[in-house]
């Protein structure tokens, strides 16, 4: 064979034993690595662990440790560790501050075996999300004032000092009036300048287009305090000081107007390995010559994703290095090449070709930061490590040789493991195939193949998973064993342990007839069917045929396949109790809930007491010839002679639902007639237009009037209404819950105003458990349209102040409720022709006449001016009182376009629904601005209630920087778990 034949016990082939036969070569044995693969060559830089997305941050770690002059500056700083009697060899060492972790890096980096070191640490440290790839330039930024201001606490002032005698210099913003000639100078210190690329070829010219003079006019106009008026005039940067290290911004990535995201340029921009300075400083007197020290590098066409890497030369021998993370290659000669950097970028057709490089020049489209340093003639510095860092050093470098030791022991032990098993296996194969008239065993071939597998060592046999009920092999299971001699079995039992085995009595005879038996039926199962049709078509006399049901006729051949099936099933996994793999609670109750929707056998006709149904129409009678035919393969199916009679409970209950359909047909008919109008909803009241003749109105719950309706509509299907049911409409103290403004507005929908007329009737034709009116007087002094409401019974106001607090209280603890985000699309107005926006659909008869209103009229619940969305809030005596006593109110919300439905807790941060938002509108989560009732929110921490987010808000967002195609943004989708960037984090993906 080629393969296994899987139906067949005797096959073994193909079972994993190819791994084993012929000559194996000894590091199959193991998957461990040489551990002298993570060993630093000699004369070679350690390498950075990429934590996810921090290749940015491994790209300035190293440009830094090659600054000498910091390093040595950073490992003068006064450390605890140094200071105090150093750190006990059994712990850990822990760095407390910024320059601890980096003087331990730089420690590492300088002086450790380890070809790669980790830096979590000092990511963790800054408060940096791993998974999420910040914006290189700004961490630069941010890193560098915070290191200048931890610094700035040291005594030493060459170490107080570094970050701006490294890396500072100043330029002055220069403004002279073009009147007088006055100049108005700001001084302003720089770490780095940013050059815009956009239009340039050449380094120089971005350097020359950041000084350029640029002119004051028109709107723009200076105003001069020698003129005291406002005058034409010019501005320029004026280069004051330069410093050692000087860092080139290149603004690679900038903002598109016209996608509404971030987007990288692929400009080529040329520059030299010397840059002469002198030509763009205010004063000549010094030497400003450069030679660039270092290039980052930005691979990949998004603004929002890609990689970054560094090419630094190293200080003391002139040499160019590749840093790549973990990798770190070494250049040929002593020459910078990015050919290789510029090939990995995408093409595109409209990306200009490389322009040529003269000797000493470099062009690049994916160089973002540039670092020059100033051209000494001095000696390069020698850099010696601190005592008490080395000893740290010592400590990390006697870890690694353990471990190289621990694995190298493991590998050995590896080998040795697996050339025992080597000769277990190619021994034991050859006798695994039982002979002709031998004794032999079942055994999995799961186990077989497991043991055959080279990296999984075999757990204990275990066969239990193949017996039946009886605790015998199941005859369905021999395709998935294998028949091996008694010598092998006794092999692996003796060394392997398990069981039960199963040897040549352990196939189980029970189940083999009853399988015989199933089959014997199925085969039988289309004879007995065209048989029990025929005799379906023989005329019954007298009373010696059964009831059956019709139901159970039409599908009983269905039904009995499905049955014998089951049977199958049933004996395939009757091993399943004996065994302890009891089916779980869900599927057990899954079965459950099957057979309760699907009836067995004639159990259509079975009637709710357990006899025979009274309806005709879904029975018939059956020969007993073809009674015994169906019975073979439903022998527990109910059974009814021809002569049973019908249940007698269901006869009086009938006869019963006869004479009570009736009576609701005419109370219904009754009732109709003496409500018209209240039922056709036609001529009703309105309290905001009283007719002058009706000093009276009554009122009544909607929930009544709908249940009415419900009945009168479907007298025989509906329960009649026997009760008004007023009490739901009044507090414990028996004071009516509703103020006259509140029954014109939000609680409109939970009452029904009543003519008088219309209430004696009512009266007449249900229970009144609370009479409840309003009465309108003249008030006094006032004009005869001038009215005072009353009402009887009178408004609680403790208990409707409760009742509102309580409201207040639940809107502040409510789980899983919707809120409406609004996206502004502008800051001052939405513009008239943005009106049909503002559209609403619905298919309600009321909303659609609200839509005939005048303008500013349509929608109640929604009204926009300079910006800002007011929306009437849904009345909480839906949710809190009135739901739960029956009364059912409208809360259908009036969504308007541009705005989505967001479902939220009030327990969730701010941070979570900014994600929602993310997803719903594709806004970055630090480019949302939203506010609630005027109110700006802004606490990512804070939970949605303790905001004042309640259900059925309306939160407005704007976007600073919209985006459109947002599945650009790769990574700061893989940061939406993150927490909230601290210190250097920031802000990250500007």
């Amino acid at each position: 064979c080629r393969r296994n034949c899987r139906g067949n016990p005797n096959c073994l082939v193909g079972i994993g034993e190819h791994v084993w036969l012929g000559e194996i070569d000894e590091n199959s044995f193991h998957n461990i690595d040489d551990p002298n693969c993570e060993r630093r060559k000699k004369n070679a830089f350690v390498g950075l662990t990429n934590l996810g997305a921090t290749c940015y941050v491994n790209t300035f770690l190293q440009m830094w440790f090659l600054n000498l002059e910091l390093r040595q500056a950073l490992y003068l700083c006064p450390s605890e560790c140094a200071a105090g009697e150093g750190i006990p060899k059994d712990k850990d060492y822990e760095p407390q501050t910024i320059c601890e972790h980096l003087q331990y890096l730089f420690a590492l980096l300088q002086n450790s075996k380890r070809r790669y070191i980790d830096p979590s640490g000092f990511v963790k440290a800054l408060g940096l999300d791993t998974g999420q790839q910040q914006d290189a330039q700004e961490f630069s930024k941010l890193f560098m004032s915070l290191l200048e201001d931890t610094l700035s606490k040291q005594k030493n002032p060459d170490v107080r000092n570094i970050v701006q005698k490294q890396f500072c210099g100043e330029y002055a913003y220069v403004t002279v009036c073009n009147q007088c000639g006055r100049e108005s100078k700001l001084l302003s210190k720089f770490y780095e300048l940013e050059l815009n690329i956009q239009g340039h070829k050449q380094l120089t010219d971005c350097i020359t287009e950041f000084l350029k003079e640029e002119k004051l006019e028109g709107d723009n106009r200076y105003f001069c305090e020698t003129c005291q008026s406002k005058q034409n005039a010019t501005r320029k940067i004026r280069l004051l000081s330069l410093p050692c290290t000087l860092n080139l911004q290149l603004m690679r990535f900038v903002f598109d107007r016209q996608t509404g995201h971030k987007k990288k340029l692929n400009t080529y921009i040329g520059f030299s390995e010397l840059l002469d300075m002198e030509p763009f400083m205010e004063q000549k007197n010094g030497v400003y010559v450069y030679e660039l020290s270092a290039v980052l590098i930005h691979r990949g066409v998004s603004a929002y994703s890609g990689h970054y890497i560094a090419h630094v030369k190293d200080p003391q021998t002139g040499e160019w290095y590749k840093f790549n993370d973990e990798d770190i290659e070494k250049m040929e000669g002593k020459k910078l090449q990015l050919g290789i950097e510029e090939d990995l970028a995408e093409p595109s057709k409209s990306q200009a070709r490389k322009p040529k490089c003269g000797k000493g020049t470099h062009c690049s489209r994916n160089a973002y930061m540039l670092v020059y340093r100033l051209q000494t003639r001095e000696k390069s510095l020698t850099v010696e490590v601190p005592a008490f860092l080395q000893e740290l050093v010592e400590r990390d470098n006697c870890k690694f040789e353990e471990w190289c030791n621990e694995m190298a022991e493991m590998r050995k032990q590896s080998v040795a493991r697996g050339k025992i098993k080597h000769e277990e296996v190619k021994e034991l194969y050859k006798r695994l195939p039982a002979e002709a008239g031998s004794p032999y065993d079942f055994i999995s071939l799961e186990w077989l193949q497991k043991w055959l597998d080279e990296s999984t060592p075999p757990k204990p046999i275990d066969n239990t998973a193949c017996l039946c009920s009886h605790g015998k092999l199941h005859p369905d299971k021999i395709s998935i064993m294998k028949r091996i001699s008694e010598y092998v079995a006794d092999f692996f039992y003796r060394r392997y342990g398990g069981g039960p085995r199963l040897n040549v009595k352990a196939l189980c005879k029970d189940c083999v007839v009853e399988r015989c038996r199933i089959l014997r039926l199925k085969n039988q199962l289309n004879e007995d069917y065209k048989t029990v049709t025929n005799l379906l078509k023989v005329t019954v006399k007298g009373n010696d045929g059964f009831w059956v049901g019709k139901a159970s006729l039409r599908s009983w051949r269905q039904l009995a396949l499905e049955q014998l099936n089951e049977q199958d099933e049933d004996t395939e996994h009757s091993n399943g109790k004996m065994n302890g793999n009891t089916p779980s609670k869900d599927e057990s109750n899954e079965e459950k809930r099957e057979e309760e929707e699907e009836l067995n056998f004639n159990e259509d006709i079975v009637c709710p007491h357990g006899d025979l149904c009274i309806s005709e129409n879904e029975r018939r009678v059956v020969s007993k010839e073809a009674w015994e035919k169906l019975k073979q393969y439903f022998p527990k199916a109910p059974e009814f002679p021809n002569s049973k009679e019908c249940c007698s409970q269901c006869k009086i209950l009938e006869r019963e639902g006869e004479e009570n359909e009736a009576l609701h047909k005419m109370m219904a008919s009754e009732q109709k007639t003496s409500l018209q109008n209240l039922f056709h909803d036609k001529s009703r009241p309105c309290l905001g237009s009283w007719p002058q003749e009706t000093d009276e109105l009554y009122i009544v719950s909607q929930f009544f009037v709908e249940e009415w309706r419900k009945f009168v509509r479907r007298p025989t299907r509906c329960s009649p209404v026997s009760s008004v049911g007023n009490s739901v409409l009044l507090c414990p103290h028996g004071g009516l819950m509703f103020t006259y403004a509140s029954m014109t507005k939000e609680d409109s929908k939970l009452i029904a105003l009543i003519w008088p007329s219309e209430w004696e009737r009512i009266q007449k034709l249900f229970v009144v458990d609370h009479v409840i009116k309003i009465s309108r007087r003249p008030a006094a002094g006032a004009e005869p349209d001038g009215a005072v409401f009353t009402s009887e019974p009178q408004l609680c106001p403790e208990c409707r102040e409760g009742l509102l607090c309580q409201q207040q209280r639940d809107l502040r603890e409510y789980t899983q409720a919707t809120i409406y985000i609004h996206k502004v699309v502008d800051n001052k107005k939405v513009m008239k022709d943005a009106a049909p926006e503002l559209n609403v659909s619905s298919s309600e008869a009321e909303e659609e006449r609200e839509e005939n209103k005048p303008e500013g009229e349509q929608d109640p619940d929604f009204n926009q001016t300079n910006g800002s969305a007011k929306r009437q809030k849904v009345s909480h005596q839906s949710y809190v009182s009135y739901q739960k006593q029956g009364i059912r109110r409208s809360t259908r919300h009036r969504k308007v376009r541009g705005e989505k439905a967001l479902l939220v807790s009030a327990n969730q941060t701010l941070k979570e629904l900014k994600i929602q938002i993310m997803h719903a509108f594709s806004v970055a989560p630090f480019d949302q601005n939203l506010s609630i009732d005027g109110k700006i929110l802004s606490d990512d921490t804070a939970t949605l209630g303790s905001l004042g987010v309640i259900p059925e808000s309306v939160i407005l967002l704007k976007a600073d920087e919209p985006i459109a195609d947002y599945a650009a943004m790769d990574d700061v989708m893989q940061g939406e778990a993150g927490g909230t960037q601290e210190a250097v984090g920031g802000q990250g993906g500007h």
